[in-house]
């Protein structure tokens, strides 16, 4: 996909419809602040740093990076891309990606 097509702010039904695709993922924040998010629960510290880590390396790879909020036992991830205020394609991308690290952890 080219990338001025990834990096456009998505239609609210656009965001709807791409939300729905993604298992647990829901937005978060209003205005130039929405973003989608999904919280993974882990069993320890050691395994939320292992998936932190993934993460990063992913994000560093696809030069597209969340916000993480690293917890003991949980990882909130969220995305938005702060170049249109809004929610793009690569959002979407880049969550699907991250739920395919985690194997599809369950959100709380």
């Amino acid at each position: 996909m080219p990338l001025a097509i990834m990096k456009r702010a998505l239609t609210a039904t656009e965001v709807v419809a791409n939300l729905a695709k993604l298992e647990g993922w829901c937005l978060s924040g209003d205005g130039a602040a929405v973003a989608i998010e999904k919280t993974f629960p882990f069993a320890d510290y050691a395994h939320t740093m292992a998936f932190v880590n993934a993460v990063a390396w992913q994000a560093q790879a696809q030069q597209h990076h969340p916000e993480l909020l690293v917890q003991f036992d949980r990882c909130v991830v969220r995305y938005r891309t702060h170049e249109v205020a809004g929610i793009s394609r690569a959002d979407f991308d880049a969550a699907a990606a991250v739920d395919a690290l985690a194997g599809g952890a369950a959100t709380s």
